[in-house]
């Protein structure tokens, strides 16, 4: 994974030459994962940030907390390492300082403006014109959407962690169960799961395989809120119950949307129908999709499945997933963005009956040459579950 980090930076070393841009300063957690290959527990949010440093010649340096450094050094493979200490003279704005007095005079910069902490942005404004600072988020987000081999191996792990977790919320649903219970075996699933991919050697040896996080998980009639997190509601007979794998599993840091929506005991032929249409709907999105279709095309064919059924369509049919929860481009009205081989994506459908039920499906998938591949793999049909579980 430490060579795939690599050759993603020096890419975009490519790309600041091309940009006429000297250095990147980076400061969000998932640019600093996709170039440098490590991730911090600490981040900027407790007002600890970590930097990631890249000339557009030679080697980058890692700026971060003293109490990381070790974990950082072990973790990526660049070899300059700055550690911080929280008070006296080595505070992150002194070594920042240093850091940014030695360059040459009429360096130019770039970074991610909207990903830069205003304490981080306010160092950097002493020693740059702000004016002429180069936003390096097009170019990043540009260099991400083409997923490699060894990336899209990486999110095929992940589409059996989530694939692994939807078994077990199925396998433990029943009449009775509570919500959170559900959440909890999805959890350990993925979590075993996970594991089983990892080593004690290397690299993988400082990957947690832990799936964390509040599990979107919904019964009954909130299934229509969309994104609810589990409660201690009690599952019904009658009840759909929805799971939604989105931003939950996260595999060396590699993130995929996948959700899938079960019946306990009996469904309803309204929640049959609505269920019918979120698939098909899913399934038209699919089916258009191959490279130079434009974005938006992909949602416009779920769209028309839905107008035709009588449901009102969601504003946006998918979008693109890698590092980021969130990345370029979206299928949704608006981005003209043509696909292309190697891009990935989550493809929902989704109705809602607000106050009574919702319908929900969601794949991540990656396009070919010819079409696209799932890299989530679970049955799509309808699935009522007997009382008992």
């Amino acid at each position: 994974m430490l060579e795939l980090t690599r050759q993603h930076t020096a890419a975009l070393q490519q790309r600041m030459q091309d940009l006429g841009v000297d250095l990147a300063i980076l400061t969000d957690d998932d640019s600093i994962a996709y170039f440098g290959g490590f991730w911090g527990y600490l981040g900027v949010e407790f007002g600890r940030p970590t930097l990631l440093l890249i000339p557009r010649d030679g080697a980058p340096t890692v700026i971060t907390p003293l109490m990381e450094a070790e974990m950082v050094a072990a973790m990526t493979w660049v070899e300059d390492v700055r550690p911080w200490e929280d008070a006296g003279e080595r505070r992150w704005e002194r070594v920042l300082r240093q850091f940014l007095e030695a360059l040459p005079a009429g360096t130019r910069f770039g970074w991610e403006p909207w990903r830069t902490p205003h304490a981080v942005a306010a160092v950097v404004g002493e020693h740059f014109d702000r004016a002429g600072v180069a936003d390096l988020e097009p170019t990043i987000a540009k260099l991400r959407m083409i997923k490699s081999e060894a990336e899209i191996a990486i999110m095929r792990r992940a589409g059996e962690i989530a694939a692994a977790m939807m078994q077990a919320t199925r396998d433990s649903l029943g009449v009775g169960v509570p919500e959170y219970e559900l959440a909890q075996a999805a959890l350990t699933a993925g979590t075993r799961t996970a594991a089983g991919f990892l080593t004690e050697r290397g690299h993988e040896a400082l990957i947690s395989p832990t799936i964390h996080g509040l599990p979107i998980l919904q019964s009954g009639s909130d299934t229509a809120r969309v994104h609810r997190r589990a409660t201690v509601r009690a599952v019904r007979h009658g009840d759909p119950v929805y799971l939604c794998c989105c931003n939950l599993v996260r595999f060396k840091q590699y993130r995929l949307g996948f959700d899938r929506e079960f019946f306990v005991g009996t469904a309803s032929d309204e929640m049959v129908r609505a269920y019918e249409v979120t698939v098909a709907a899913q399934q038209a999105a699919l089916a258009a999709m191959r490279p130079g279709v434009p974005a938006e095309d992909v949602h416009l064919a779920a769209e028309a499945v839905y107008r035709d059924a009588g449901f009102a369509p969601g504003y946006r049919t998918g979008r693109a997933i890698g590092i980021s929860e969130l990345e370029a481009p979206e299928l949704k009205t608006g981005d003209r963005t043509p696909l292309a081989a190697g891009m990935t994506f989550a493809v929902d459908g989704g109705i809602s009956v607000p106050g009574r039920f919702g319908t929900r499906i969601g794949d991540s998938v990656v396009v070919t040459a010819d079409g696209f591949d799932y890299l989530t793999e679970f049955p799509r049909g309808l699935t009522v579950v007997a009382d008992s579980g």
